[in-house]
């Protein structure tokens, strides 16, 4: 397997890595632009652009873009973060180039049919409206906005109701115009790929894209922490927690992330085992750190019954103390293991391959060999871990969102006391 790199006159850049054998391939357009670059009154319009990207473009409609892709077997789809908008394709090896051409057209030439929009529209009201309902995905989103309050990284991806209900095809347009800038765009694929190809047909279409003069800055993030309850009628009260971890630019991220799946990565992991499988106070628990360019953020959810809820609550806490006291080199050489096992079956597919070159270009202008990234997450011990641990327990702010019917939920002022004691 061979890994290329180059960048176009105008910052656009190619990265593609030959998997020999494989009959397929992955491509797909990264885009250092999401829900963090919007300004307040555009909440919500990078995603609503995802969607219009495969609404028609000057030379094909909706309908010949779907069929240009599944009439040889192939699948389209993006998807739209806080930091990041891509869009992707798979196909066969014969039909790369067809499959770049479609991707660059959708980029570069989008008309924003008012039809389209206004069917696209009521389709966006109807996936908030999904994740209104769904209490285990809404709690996220709330958490989000807890731990970084009036802030872009605070806001949901999807948007305010009343945003999607105004957006017009200016507003696309003007989004567009500020952030879909060359030197913020990555065309990154694996499998049967030629890196030759691929850059000729990038210089084509990309190669006059121009720098835009002004572009909407996000400042800096600032955890915050703090509490949300919404007290509902529902069958669980869901629990969430959360404190600041490292940026995916810092080397400590492996150590958040090892004490993280220690915590609550898996069956064996010291949340599970307590809450559900000795104590059966939930079904579902679990832990995870996510990372962005300047914080991370490490959460824990589970959902549990309205009066369980307390001695669950309390049950975390008690467990992040415990960690920081007793947790083990069995615990973090399994974690490791984990994460390692994680990555490298995750790199059997030219789809991860692809999206790992863009994320790694993202963060660090570069890929680091699987052997460098393995050597970090051994490095990992577990002085570092408890030390991290130790740090959570006495000096990390916690966020907290609770949804359901929670009345009887600690406090988090009461969860910091028990931390505390």
């Amino acid at each position: 397997m061979s890994i290329r790199h180059h960048t176009l006159s105008n910052g656009f850049q190619v990265i593609t890595e030959n998997m020999p054998g494989l009959k397929s391939a992955s491509l797909g357009i990264w885009i250092s632009a999401g829900g963090r670059h919007e300004r307040l009154e555009q909440n919500g319009i990078a995603h609503f652009l995802e969607h219009m990207a495969f609404k028609g473009t000057k030379t094909k409609s909706a309908l010949e873009i779907a069929e240009a892709i599944e009439n040889v077997g192939g699948y389209i789809n993006a998807y739209t973060s806080r930091e990041t908008t891509a869009y992707f394709v798979r196909v066969l090896n014969d039909d790369v180039e067809m499959a770049a051409n479609i991707l660059s057209d959708i980029l570069r030439n989008s008309v924003f049919e008012q039809r389209e929009l206004d069917v696209e529209r009521g389709v966006i009201l109807q996936e908030i409206g999904q994740t209104l309902d769904t209490p285990d995905d809404i709690v996220f989103d709330w958490l989000q906005e807890t731990a970084y309050p009036e802030q872009s990284l605070g806001r949901s991806i999807l948007g305010p109701s009343e945003n999607i209900s105004r957006f017009s095809r200016e507003d696309l347009s003007t989004f567009v115009n500020e952030h879909y800038s060359p030197d913020r765009m990555i065309l990154s694929a694996a499998g049967g790929v030629d890196h030759d190809t691929l850059c000729k047909l990038a210089e084509k279409a990309f190669g006059d894209l121009k720098k835009p003069k002004l572009l909407h800055q996000s400042g800096p993030a600032a955890f915050s922490g703090g509490e949300f309850r919404r007290d509902k009628k529902l069958e669980q009260a869901h629990f969430a927690l959360a404190f600041e971890s490292p940026s995916y630019r810092s080397l400590d991220i492996y150590t958040a992330q090892v004490y993280s799946i220690a915590l609550g990565g898996g069956m064996s992991s010291r949340l599970f085992q307590q809450a559900r499988e000795k104590r059966g106070l939930c079904y579902s628990i679990f832990a995870q750190a996510g990372a962005f360019s300047d914080t991370g953020l490490t959460t824990i959810y589970a959902g549990t019954s309205a009066e369980q809820i307390p001695d669950l609550a309390n049950l975390t806490v008690n467990e992040l103390k415990r960690a920081a006291m007793d947790l083990s080199e069995v615990e973090v050489t399994r974690a490791r293991s984990q994460m390692k096992a994680g990555l490298l079956m995750g790199l059997e597919s030219p789809s991860s391959r692809a999206e790992r070159l863009a994320r790694m270009i993202q963060i660090w202008g570069k890929v680091p060999s699987l052997d460098e990234t393995i050597e970090k997450i051994d490095l990992v011990n577990l002085d570092k871990v408890k030390t991290y641990a130790e740090h959570v327990t006495t000096e990390a702010k916690f966020a907290m969102a609770l949804y359901g019917p929670i009345s009887s939920a600690p406090s988090l002022q009461e969860l910091d006391a028990l931390r505390a004691a």
